[in-house]
């Protein structure tokens, strides 16, 4: 497949399907918590994707490396917050398991993409 734009990208792809996921669940806190927690981990899910088309709009190795980096970070984040949402019981634990899946695939895309990238140097 010829990679035109970052929208060609499965692991961009994937990243906006989680966030979708990831807006569904949110959608179950209370409405207290819409500029705390929810707040924090929709922009969090939100970094991946688009650090990804960020850095593959620049043009440059080894900038794309560095976006994906940071696309990990927030990855790292909002995995780490959605932990924090299902033990203060915001969220319960199969819907934990199963985002979490989806995080642990879209990171297992990053890395691999990124040792692809650093191959290349």
């Amino acid at each position: 497949m010829d990679v035109r734009s970052y929208r060609d990208l499965k692991v961009w792809q994937v990243g906006v399907e989680l966030v979708g996921q990831v807006y569904a669940l949110t959608r179950l806190f209370p409405k207290a918590e819409v500029f705390g927690l929810t707040s924090q981990i929709q922009r969090a899910a939100v970094s991946v994707p688009s650090n990804i088309a960020e850095g593959h709009a620049r043009g440059s190795r080894k900038e794309f490396l560095h976006f994906l980096t940071i696309s990990l970070g927030s990855l790292a984040e909002l995995e780490t917050q959605l932990m924090i949402g299902n033990k203060i019981g915001y969220l319960d634990a199969v819907l934990l398991d199963n985002v979490l899946r989806q995080c642990d695939e879209l990171g297992r895309m990053l890395r691999s993409l990124q040792r692809s990238l650093e191959s290349k140097v």
